[in-house]
């Protein structure tokens, strides 16, 4: 996929990209059944709400071993429409993945991510600069009733945001304070809400602030994540790293793949 100059031009300033339809209804109904799979794999980057024990988050599918690993995410994170994007926004050929996951709010019951920036844990990984950027590839229809990612326009031109760790949530999370986020909000333009068919992707800045409410549909929400790194940028060491399966150390540059190979995977499955 070749971005025009009027979509590198409206990442700079708003800090995203939508992108309607990227993932066609049969590479996602195969992702599903890839998601489906896994969540019967004992993995230790697989987490659960506390209370129900219903599936929340789970993580490196992109990868070609581990528990996790699957062949279709892994093309797919490898394709044009995905990494071919990120390579052309984060102006590098030379890119890895920070970590992959499939996030999971659970009808009813799926709970709330509160307002932040992804580098705000990142940083805390040890990677230096904030030269990364997230597709998200939705894998539902998204709707506000079910839980959808909203992003506040222009707000990675911010830098990063002090934050405090949020443990409300089966996942920690270095989030934004309200009291910030008001006086912030209240300054900058609506947020711009990620909805639509599964299929529907986005690509956004790691200091963009983004948030998703609860799930208060009949529907499960499905939504994967693709979190790419400049190979040079990659994390030096710090004191008690994050799992393997949340802060990786492979850092080989990642290749290119056709867009065929997604569903050309599924021949490997069987």
């Amino acid at each position: 996929m070749k971005l025009t100059q009027a979509q590198m031009a409206a990442y700079e300033r708003d800090g995203f990209l939508i992108f309607p339809d990227l993932v066609s209804a049969e590479e996602v109904a195969l992702l599903r059944r890839e998601v489906e799979r896994l969540w019967n794999v004992d993995a230790e980057g697989t987490v659960r709400e506390g209370k129900t024990g219903a599936p929340k988050s789970m993580f490196r599918m992109h990868e070609d071993n581990g528990a996790t690993a699957s062949k279709p995410f892994r093309a797919l994170s490898r394709s044009p429409r995905v990494l071919g994007a990120a390579q052309q926004l984060l102006g590098d050929d030379k890119l890895y993945i920070h970590h992959s996951k499939v996030n999971v709010k659970a009808a009813i019951e799926g709970s709330v991510w509160p307002w932040h920036q992804d580098y705000g844990s990142w940083k805390l990984d040890g990677i230096e600069r904030p030269d990364m950027a997230t597709m998200l590839v939705m894998l539902d229809d998204a709707s506000e009733m079910s839980g959808c990612l909203y992003l506040l326009p222009g707000s990675h031109r911010w830098g990063r945001t002090e934050a405090y760790l949020d443990t409300s949530t089966a996942y920690r999370l270095w989030s934004v304070t309200p009291e910030d986020m008001k006086k912030r909000m209240a300054e900058s333009p609506a947020p711009v809400v990620v909805d639509g068919r599964a299929g529907t992707c986005a690509i956004f800045h790691c200091n963009l602030m983004h948030a998703s409410g609860h799930n208060l549909s009949h529907r499960d929400r499905w939504q994967a994540y693709f979190c790419f790194n400049t190979c040079v940028n990659h994390p030096h060491d710090v004191e008690n790293p994050r799992a393997d399966f949340v802060r990786s150390r492979n850092w080989k540059p990642m290749e290119l793949v056709s867009d065929a190979s997604v569903l050309a995977s599924e021949a490997a499955l069987a």
